[in-house]
């Protein structure tokens, strides 16, 4: 028996489960969007503390570690932060780690 019937969509057998996801591993444009998000001082890049917010949000284990490393892998220029132009390798570098929504 299938579990949707087109012709009268409200009726759904009882014995049909509604499958929802789970978690859902996150996108590069969803985790670049959250790491701009934690600019709290909108200066168009991240400093260690944003970061740390940022990877705390994501659900690191060790946030603080996690956003030392990734302000070494992405600060490019060396001046301590992650600005726009660097923000790329930094998403690259969390997607390594499988963050998900949900």
């Amino acid at each position: 028996m299938a579990c949707f019937n087109h012709e009268s969509p409200k009726s759904i057998p009882n014995n049909c489960q509604r499958k929802t996801p789970g978690r859902v591993p996150i996108t590069e444009a969803q985790l670049k969007a959250a790491f701009k998000s934690f600019d709290v001082n909108k200066d168009r890049r991240l400093s260690k503390e944003e970061l740390r917010n940022a990877f705390a949000s994501l659900g690191a284990y060790f946030p603080r570690w996690r956003a030392r490393r990734g302000l070494s892998v992405a600060d490019g220029n060396g001046d301590g932060y992650v600005s726009e132009d660097e923000l790329d390798d930094l998403v690259k570098y969390a997607m390594k780690y499988g963050y998900t929504i949900g």
